[in-house]
């Protein structure tokens, strides 16, 4: 095997000099923008920063272009996203979530009811990022009302925390539709209710239950937890118990959905980048800045929770079909 000869000098060149490799391959200035911006980059380091990425093509991004593009591309595709048709789009499960956000001049903190739905195959889509306060009943019959008026079918499980408002919220709008509970806001629930001391051994406890290998083994975790701190504890045996059946629903679903099902983290990940941005400006912006912030972070995410190792869903309850 031969390799062509590369010629490494020009005339009048020196040997130290004339083995300099230039990159030719820049990012595209737009999607390195955006990382940037939703990390906490200030407006005012954009320069400095891009010139070292980009060469000096970047001399012209100032703050004031850079405010540009986030107050105007990402708003318009905020309101395009709200707009969108989703009729024909099935999805098998939706997590839902409230996303608070602190902004410096508004009285009550931001509260973004934020939806994300899996289609059959296991494609994650963004479907709603909404204005709001808290998470009421009356808010999220907005968001589900919304989302059926363009042509939503309600899906076979909705993840949620345990927000009252929600599940009120899902029983009017989608009766069809299935219940869960996020595992990972009970631990917290629970585990607040006892001394600090004992919360080592209760989370071993409590994870015990929520990575069981089937229902049965979870239901006799239970029982163990019950046992050993109902006498002494029963508040944190009550927060457990309660909507009990909600907490184990993913049970009734493939193995290989579990992982997903039992939290929230779908959409908490994501939206953790806006949080740095508002770290960054000490709470600066307007709500609608916010929102489209967290349409762009979302927009980062993984396109499919599990591509690979995805088998159709089966649906438990009055809705007992295979989705295809």
């Amino acid at each position: 095997m031969t390799a062509a000869a590369m010629r490494t000098a020009r005339a009048g060149a020196s040997p130290a000099t004339s083995c300099r490799l230039t990159c030719a391959v820049r990012p595209r200035s737009p999607r390195c923008c955006r990382f940037l911006y939703l990390r906490g980059l200030s407006t005012g380091d954009f320069r400095p920063a891009l010139n070292a990425l980009l060469g000096e093509d970047a001399s012209g991004l100032s703050p004031t272009n850079i405010a540009r593009l986030t107050a105007g591309s990402w708003e318009k595709e905020y309101a395009e996203f709200r707009r969108r048709d989703l009729t024909g789009r099935e999805y098998v499960y939706v997590w839902v979530d409230g996303v608070h956000f602190n902004i410096r001049l508004e009285d009550d903190p931001l509260c973004t009811p934020v939806m994300s739905g899996a289609r059959p195959n296991g494609e994650k889509e963004l479907l709603a990022v909404e204005d709001g306060y808290r998470e009421s009943a009356e808010s999220c019959k907005a968001v589900l009302r919304e989302l059926k008026r363009r042509g939503m079918v309600a899906p076979v499980l909705a993840v949620g925390d345990g927000a009252l408002g929600f599940w009120a919220a899902v029983r009017e709008v989608w009766p069809e539709t299935r219940q869960q509970s996020c595992w990972c806001h009970k631990l917290v629930t629970v585990l607040d209710k006892l001394p600090r001391r004992l919360q080592p051994r209760a989370r071993r406890a409590l994870h015990e239950m929520m990575y069981a290998e089937n229902r049965a083994d979870c239901e006799s975790a239970r029982t163990r937890f019950e046992t050993e701190y109902q006498a002494k504890y029963p508040k944190a045996v009550e927060s457990l118990t309660a909507h009990w059946e909600r907490l184990v629903s993913f049970f009734d679903f493939p193995a290989e959905h579990w992982k997903h099902l039992r939290t929230t983290n779908v959409i908490e990940s994501p939206f953790a980048t806006v949080r740095l941005r508002e770290r960054t400006t000490s709470g600066a912006g307007s709500p609608h800045q916010r929102l489209a912030d967290g349409l762009q972070a979302a927009g980062d995410g993984p396109a499919a929770l599990a591509p690979a190792r995805w088998p159709s869903p089966l649906a438990a309850g009055p809705r007992r079909r295979e989705v295809r």
